[in-house]
């Protein structure tokens, strides 16, 4: 009991400083991240008119870049084993920043397809080392703040597209666009600097753990409950952001113009479900907020997968984005602390379902579309995050070290008391 008062006593004016560091530099590697991301993604048109790439060759290198990015996971894992999480943060954000300039000024279209892979090896390296420092900094808060870090994700992946947008408008050919969000990638990383954290008393402290540390045998079986759920989720964000667009012009009619505003709902509906998550999860719990999330998120794919008119569509792809928002970053939560000691091994396992759901989600909802079945499209995957309600019930965290601050609102149950006794307060 002593432990657990002390582990969550306040801490000194320089731990409480370097905390808030350390969150300050994940948030950035993050928005970093979510800028790199969109810059790819919105310049595709464009990348493939440069470079006379038919829509096959660019839907192949699109595939390969999510394949690569599995493989950075792991390639990551082993860096922040050796470096730790910040060295590898810094090394990968950089070398994603040179691989968007190579996209960019590719003379041919090897040279390209090498750039989109190089950039999905460290999309892949940042995904592990980034998660594993939020995971350590979120524990070291004692409270739900992941999803705060994947708002400001989303956040700028809005703002990466909108300057693209911008300066697409001004005539400004893609090798601009690509080098100007290189620029803006490489400036936020100089800001990166490593923050020694506090030892926990669950770990060894903030550096990795050594091999013989790694989780045993059965981190799988524990890992697939967070993994089935992240899979959904990515398939329903893949599905939605990839072809809602096409699914609005093609089968509800709206012109070229609207056709775009159900991705734009649905990332402002993904920010906002996450800047919201941390304070829903410390007010009733993750569980509940799993269950809420899923049913909102399946009630909302319906809707898009029957709504009679494309303005319909737009409230209703909002409203998923609202739902899947909070089950990425709880996902990565919940499988942080099932081995404090070595985040980075189990996120880079979670990674796995991540990029199986990205691929699914793209590949299945663009063959039914091209056969023009987009609303069965979204009917599937509704009909998938609506079986997560099952899953909620594996997000309780059960992991030891300081305690969360989501406790049942039953004053006197078994739960509040051992809270109450951890935090050192009466019951």
């Amino acid at each position: 009991m002593t432990a657990s008062v002390e582990a969550t006593a306040p801490s000194p004016p320089a731990s409480g400083r370097s905390l808030a560091g350390a969150r300050r530099v994940t948030a950035t590697v993050f928005v970093a991240q979510g800028v790199a991301v969109a810059a790819v993604s919105t310049t595709v048109p464009a990348v493939e008119s440069r470079l006379g790439l038919s829509s096959l060759a660019m839907t192949a290198l699109t595939v390969a870049l999510t394949l690569t990015a599995s493989a950075g996971s792991f390639a990551g894992l082993a860096a922040v084993r050796r470096w730790g999480p910040v060295a590898v943060m810094r090394a990968a954000v950089l070398t994603a920043a040179a691989a968007l300039v190579s996209v960019a000024w590719a003379p041919g279209r090897a040279v390209a397809a090498a750039a989109y892979i190089l950039f999905g090896l460290t999309l892949g390296a940042i995904d592990v080392s980034v998660n594993t420092r939020a995971a350590t900094v979120e524990r070291h808060h004692g409270r739900s703040i992941l999803s705060s870090f994947y708002a400001a994700w989303s956040a700028a992946g809005v703002a990466a597209a909108l300057l693209t947008a911008g300066v697409s408008r001004l005539g400004w050919p893609v090798q601009y666009v690509l080098t100007a969000h290189a620029v803006l990638v490489a400036l936020l990383v100089l800001t990166v600097r490593p923050h020694v954290l506090a030892p926990e008393p669950s770990s060894s402290g903030d550096r990795p753990a050594r091999d013989d540390e790694i989780p045993e045998r059965r981190v799988w079986a524990r890992l697939v409950p967070f993994g089935v759920v992240l899979l959904v989720a990515y398939v329903v964000d893949s599905t939605v952001s990839a072809w809602s667009t096409a699914y609005l012009h093609q089968t509800l009619g709206a012109s070229l113009a609207a056709a775009p505003l159900a991705y734009a709902a649905y990332q402002a509906g993904t920010v906002t479900g996450r800047a919201g998550a941390d304070l829903m999860v410390r007010r009733v719990g993750p569980v509940a907020v799993v269950r809420a999330a899923s049913l909102l998120a399946a009630v909302a794919l319906t809707g898009l997968a029957v709504a009679p008119s494309w303005p319909y569509a737009v409230v209703a792809a909002c409203c998923a984005g609202l739902g899947v928002a909070a089950l990425i970053p709880l996902c990565v939560a919940a499988a942080g602390r099932l081995r404090p000691g070595a985040p980075e091994t189990v996120l880079a396992r979670l990674n796995v379902f991540n990029y199986v759901g990205v691929l699914v989600g793209a590949g299945a909802s663009g063959g039914l579309g091209a056969t023009g079945h987009f609303r069965i499209a979204y009917a599937i995957p509704a009909a998938l995050v609506l079986a997560l309600v099952a899953m909620a019930r594996f997000f309780r965290p059960t992991a030891p070290g300081p305690p969360y601050a989501w406790t049942t609102r039953r004053r006197g149950s078994a739960r509040d008391l051992r809270v109450a006794v951890d935090s050192g307060r009466r019951p």
